[in-house]
């Protein structure tokens, strides 16, 4: 037996979203935090399914539009419905780099992840995306003289105004060509009542990550410089519904937009 590590001691927002999806990967300080947001909002494992719904019915749209390469940024633990595996069944030749900056994801995803020449894992910051863009890891499996969808799935609400998310995703959409989708779902507590919403702030505040919920039209900058995808910026359960069981609550708002 040895004594847990810091990394297992506290709450990690990675391994909290993998409890709410029904995963294994996760600590009992993650599920103790997890179970904490649940009393608070009952219905969060069904709005963390609903998101991971939409992140497979974008990725699809974006590889039937011929996008072949894909950068997921804040992409988490790995779990049913990677985006890999999503892609490679519409194009096998899809090129797929999985990012984040927590410590702990990486290196479950580079154990749990087949890693080819056309996948990988590496440790980035979105809050630096010049640093992210120039690594030599990044730049051997995506071409950015062709179209990249990057994905901000449920990650842009881990980052601070001050840490500047707007000017973070802007310099992402310069690196990338005409036509590249970007992708995002972000968390709203819109229209809810305060104190949950401040009692739900606090148990993150304890966690690996902050929580910044957005209204509307701060989600909406984020989509600047790029042409909405139909039917625009809405409510992650109403993007593009495909037939698949209708999960009603969504916690956010999710949207694709390509590049001008």
């Amino acid at each position: 037996m040895t004594a847990p590590t810091d990394a297992e001691q506290r709450p990690n927002v990675a391994r909290m979203y993998d409890y709410y999806l029904g995963g294994c990967h996760n600590f009992a300080a993650d599920r103790a935090a997890a179970e904490q947001i649940l009393r608070i909002f009952p219905d969060t494992g069904i709005a963390a399914q609903a998101n991971r719904h939409f992140l497979r019915r974008a990725v699809r749209h974006a590889a039937e539009l011929g996008v072949r390469q894909f950068l997921d940024i804040g992409a988490g633990l790995p779990t049913q419905g990677s985006v890999h595996e999503i892609v490679r069944q519409v194009a096998p030749d899809s090129a797929v780099v999985y990012v984040d900056y927590d410590e702990v994801a990486v290196a479950y995803a580079r154990r749990l992840l087949p890693v080819d020449r056309r996948i990988t894992v590496v440790r980035g910051d979105l809050r630096r995306p010049d640093e992210l863009l120039a690594r030599p890891d990044v730049r051997a499996v995506l071409d950015f003289d062709r179209p990249v969808a990057v994905l901000l799935v449920a990650v842009l609400h881990f980052v601070t105004d001050a840490e500047q998310p707007w000017d973070a995703v802007a310099r992402l959409r310069e690196a990338t060509v005409p036509g590249s989708p970007l992708v995002v779902s972000h968390l709203t507590l819109d229209g809810a009542p305060p104190l949950p919403v401040q009692q739900g702030q606090a148990v993150y505040q304890r966690s690996s990550a902050p929580l910044l919920p957005r209204p509307h039209a701060e989600v909406l900058r984020f989509l600047d410089g790029y042409d909405l995808v139909e039917p625009g910026l809405v409510r992650v359960a109403d993007w593009r519904p495909d037939g698949e069981p209708q999960e009603r609550v969504s916690h956010g708002y999710a949207g694709m937009g390509l590049r001008r």
